[in-house]
């Protein structure tokens, strides 16, 4: 029987999907649908550029298997296809004594997950690599790298398009309509119709599966991170990419530094409540998304329970001062004057009513439906093995032949889903 798809969100996981169903189902009628003008205008090409290896992602997890394989396959289709990358190496960097305990941990936890090479530096050998940061010791991280994400979506599409698959545009989804075995999906662009339907729309993903008549488990609550970057006769300060150790009482990575693809160097980002979905300065708002957020019980349990990292992120975000001062814990010679307001991302961060934050992919499947309802980082490295999974519980959940089915990448730790 021939599958007919309908893919909502041309973000890079659901074009990821789109290439690895018509890999998988050649003769699959695939419709992509994307409210924006062209694709990949969100999350996928407001990111740091990084190609995350697995390091940080709790060993069995679906995050943790599926980066450790999608870097794999994202450097390979990045050779395929020509688009710039660069597999440069990374360290994260423990500034303080205290923090040498948790870098250990991150280095059994990369273990664990079967990253090879690691390499435990003391503070001298901090030098060898990066010769302006400092700190106590550090962990070198060899199979992560910097990548045009914006190309990687732009050759995604171009595939899917020369498969058969039909790519829509300007097409937002206002309405979704289950009657006779068959979806409706009524949008911008008109009407379209399949037997299933894949939910990779992002920021908007609660909302679509509502829409579908699913029940909101969670909710996407938008964190904007915010960059600075080095300016031109300052960049000689970092080679490649410094992480900090994470801080535990924070979900998330802390200001780090990024070598871009295409030149510079990216400082950031922090983390403060977007008052839109699409809210990429701090001017930005949209009524229904604050309201959103506001009135969700979640957030304020989130908000009491990181109130002073909130309250100091939020007084960062208006401090170049502030700003610089963190950084100064991996490059001690950075200094204000050093840094020109850079660009900004919004993160889809799902979160429960009990104020917790999802820490790895969340997929639920239906027999007619599917939906990522939890795609963060590493989201962009990880999306071709996300679309593979995503086919492979598709296929188990709709009934379509196995034989068309990817295998299951192999991990080092326990194989599961979320």
């Amino acid at each position: 029987m021939r599958q007919r798809v309908i893919i909502i969100g041309g973000g890079i996981v659901g074009l990821a999907t789109a290439y690895r169903l018509h890999e998988h189902f050649p003769d699959a009628d695939v419709t992509l649908l994307e409210k924006e003008k062209q694709v990949g205008q969100h999350q996928s090409s407001h990111n740091s550029g990084v190609l995350h290896c697995g390091l940080y992602y709790k060993p069995g997890s679906l995050r943790a298997r599926l980066a450790v394989s999608g870097i794999r396959q994202m450097v390979a289709f990045c050779q395929q296809n020509a688009i710039p990358h660069e597999v440069c190496g990374k360290l994260v960097v423990a500034s303080r004594e205290s923090e040498v305990p948790r870098l250990r941990g991150l280095l059994e936890r990369g273990t664990a997950n079967g990253l090879e090479g690691l390499r435990w530096l003391t503070a001298a050998e901090i030098k060898e690599i990066e010769p302006h940061a400092t700190g106590f010791a550090a962990l070198h991280v060899p199979q992560e790298g910097i990548a045009d994400y914006p190309q990687v979506c732009a050759a995604l599409a171009r595939k899917i398009g020369e498969s058969g698959a039909k790519v829509a545009t300007s097409a937002r989804v206002q309405a979704l309509t289950y009657k006779g075995n068959s979806w409706v999906a009524r949008t911008t662009a008109g009407d379209f119709e399949g037997d299933f339907l894949i939910n990779c729309a992002g920021l908007h993903c609660d909302r679509v599966s509502e829409l579908a008549g699913e029940r909101r488990e969670m909710r996407i609550v938008p964190f904007r991170g915010e960059y600075y970057k080095l300016k031109p006769e300052r960049q000689y300060l970092v080679r490649n990419l410094i992480y900090p150790v994470p801080d535990p009482r924070f979900p998330f990575l802390g200001v780090h530094f990024t070598r871009l693809i295409h030149g510079g160097i990216e400082c950031g980002p922090n983390a403060v409540l977007a008052f839109a979905r699409e809210g990429y300065r701090k001017t930005d708002f949209r009524a229904a998304d604050l309201f959103d957020a506001l009135f969700y019980r979640g957030f304020w349990r989130f908000l009491w329970r990181y109130r002073s990292t909130a309250w100091f992120e939020g007084r960062r975000s208006f401090s170049r001062k502030l700003f610089a001062r963190s950084l100064q814990r991996l490059v001690p010679e950075i200094q204000p004057e050093d840094l020109d307001t850079g660009g900004s991302g919004v993160r889809a961060q799902a979160m429960s009513r009990e104020g917790d934050i999802y820490q790895d992919f969340r997929i639920v499947a239906r027999p007619n439906a599917l939906h990522v309802l939890s795609a963060p980082s590493p989201a962009a490295t990880a999306s071709l093995a996300i679309g593979a999974e995503i086919v492979r519980i598709a296929a188990d959940s709709a009934g379509w032949d196995q034989k068309g089915v990817p295998p299951e990448p192999e991990s080092a730790g326990t194989k599961v889903r979320s």
